[in-house]
């Protein structure tokens, strides 16, 4: 996994504020589909209301419109968003084709690999493990996994659970070691994930520098499964997904490569001048605990509005969680598996985004209860196309 992968595992924070050692020139643009907007009714309003309504009907929508240049001039064979008022009405768009082979409709609300935002459920599980007492966020890796991290300058006994949850742990990235069509159709045990990083020095020593590695979250995922003695899919599905009523979020079983519901295609280009290939049927083994889930927009909003809200986490371990450091030059803050970002309508997004080869992430919520997330059907490689998808967003939490 070379550069264009390690992008395809990581979150936006990497790609907003982390160090990037190669990038891929844009996309080139595809044919754009029907493009369909579909909405939750919304409750009985008066004749004033109604006016209203009709006027605002009358205008195009901000959110459609910037999906719409989504595919138009980033190249995004489809996008996708879910979006949620302070009041939780729910509103669903789509633009661009599911399918580039059918031109087929974008299903809406459908089916994405969410990439790196599995950091924030595996993050919520270990700190749901620290408020029972079975972890502790200041004792060290060594603790729970003796003798294990041992390499160039990296000692477990050197760091804390919290410095792997905030990426401040020094430790070397794996995933720029192995290539995009190499993790297609193998399956890699968490040890393996964790074996590659270790051939390579530290990036840092533990605590003096804030660097984004999926390494840091596989380590979480086996301190879980250590403590629990459960399979890390097993306690995020009872702790989180039953927990909370996602529906259509689940941690893929091993082996598995499809995806279980209604879905649009994702897309992937490597090099940068050749075709799109579709890339919807891989093994998600490389990501696991960093990034292997499958989710919807509005399951995404359904969880980090449930996580401000207190529900899924006692106080102490969310204040824990909301805890930042910087994380690059744009205002990108990282706490532990959460990140904060200033809106330009003021205020903050919680969230953390996601990338995986053929799909993009990006949304949040704000303490009153809005949340939006934004999905696209190809991994972004240009800063131009990643602004895009943060300028949608925005709309979307501001409007």
């Amino acid at each position: 996994m070379r550069a264009q992968t390690r992008q395809g595992l990581r979150s936006s924070t990497r790609q907003q504020g982390g160090r990037r050692r190669r990038a891929v020139s844009a996309a080139a643009a595809v044919a754009i589909g029907v493009m369909t907007l579909g909405a939750l009714a919304p409750p009985a309003a008066s004749a004033s209301d109604s006016a209203a309504s009709a006027a605002a009907a009358a205008r195009p929508d901000a959110v459609q419109q910037a999906l719409n240049t989504l595919v138009r001039d980033d190249g995004m064979p489809a996008a996708l968003a879910s979006v949620q008022d302070r009041n939780g009405r729910i509103r669903s768009y789509t633009a661009g084709v599911g399918d580039l082979t059918t031109g087929s409709k974008v299903p809406r609300d459908g089916q994405v690999r969410i990439g790196s935002n599995t950091k924030a459920f595996t993050a919520v599980v270990v700190l749901q493990l620290v408020g029972e007492g079975k972890i502790g966020l200041d004792a060290t890796v060594d603790t729970y996994l003796p003798g294990l991290v041992r390499g160039k300058g990296i000692d477990g006994r050197r760091i804390t659970v919290r410095q792997l949850l905030q990426h401040t742990s020094g430790l070397p990235e794996y995933g720029i070691h192995v290539d995009d069509d190499e993790i297609r159709n193998r399956y890699f045990e968490p040890r393996e994930l964790l074996d590659i990083a270790l051939r390579y020095k530290a990036d840092a020593a533990p605590g003096t520098t804030w660097g984004y590695s999926n390494t840091n979250y596989v380590l979480a995922g086996l301190i879980v499964q250590k403590v629990t003695g459960r399979p890390l899919a097993e306690e995020m599905d009872r702790r989180i997904i039953k927990r909370i009523g996602l529906r259509h979020t689940y941690f893929p079983a091993p082996g598995e490569m499809t995806i279980r519901e209604p879905h649009p295609h994702g897309y992937h280009r490597k090099p940068a001048n050749t075709p799109l290939r579709d890339f919807t049927e891989m093994d998600p083994s490389a990501g696991w605990a960093a990034g292997q889930l499958i989710s919807t927009n509005s399951d995404l909003n359904r969880f980090f509005t449930a996580l401000l809200a207190g529900r899924l986490l006692p106080a102490a371990q969310l204040a824990e969680m909301r805890t930042t450091v910087p994380a690059g030059t744009s205002g990108l803050r990282y706490g532990l598996g959460l990140t904060s970002r200033p809106l330009p309508c003021g205020g903050l997004s919680w969230g953390h985004g996601g990338s995986f080869p053929g799909y993009e992430t990006r949304g949040g919520a704000t303490d009153d209860g809005r949340a939006a997330n934004v999905a696209v059907t190809m991994q972004l490689t240009d800063e131009a196309g990643r602004r895009n998808l943060e300028r949608a967003m925005d709309t979307a939490l501001c409007r």
